[in-house]
């Protein structure tokens, strides 16, 4: 299925909810559970270092370094079974990246909190590709000059969420602590960190 426009002012969004059939989405999934080396990283919140939410792991090209939350990350080697993934990015989207954050979220308890991926290192137009697997969970985007326009999508396992275009620059986007009983999910941001 091609990538579907989702409308919302001033954003360019894109989803495929079955970028990934079940199987390879299994596949992909426990392979990066079992191998990546996942961490809790430390960020800067208001003025204090605290562990981050969920468990992380940056992979990119060697130099795709990135700053984050007033913390500098040194990206790990590409896991095989990744390339496949940034390979049909490339082929089929014309998306070249050369890195992506990985985030486990174990249960409802973690979290991604507001942010826009904004950062210097990733141009004024950053072109980020999401891909979701595990747990569906409940993805959120407010615009920056008025938070009443929103839109709440629900990313399934195996899809894919194109952001691009003045997507970060207009909207803050999260990814909501839930009471619900929900099992893990790991989501892959893949971009492109600028020299």
């Amino acid at each position: 299925m091609p990538l579907t426009p989702l409308a919302l002012p001033g954003a360019e969004l894109a989803l495929d909810p079955h970028w990934l059939d079940c199987a390879a989405a299994d596949a992909l999934f426990a392979a990066l559970l079992a191998d990546v080396p996942w961490e809790t990283h430390r960020i800067r919140l208001f003025g204090r270092d605290v562990d981050s939410p969920r468990r992380s792991c940056w992979i990119g090209d060697a130099g795709a370094a990135y700053r984050y939350s007033g913390v500098d990350f040194t990206p790990r080697p590409w896991p095989q079974v990744l390339l496949p993934i940034r390979a049909r990015l490339r082929s089929e989207l014309g998306i070249d990246c050369n890195s992506v954050l990985a985030n486990l979220y174990r249960d409802g308890r973690d979290r991604m909190g507001w942010h826009g991926d904004d950062e210097r290192e990733l141009g004024v137009q950053p072109v980020i590709a999401s891909l979701s697997l595990g747990a569906a969970r409940r993805f959120v985007l407010k615009q920056r000059a008025d938070a009443k326009v929103s839109r709440a999508i629900t990313l399934p396992h195996g899809s894919l969420l194109l952001m691009s275009g003045d997507t970060q620059a207009h909207y803050r986007h999260a990814l909501p602590a839930t009471a619900k009983a929900v099992g893990p999910r790991i989501n892959l941001t893949f971009r492109r960190i600028l020299d």
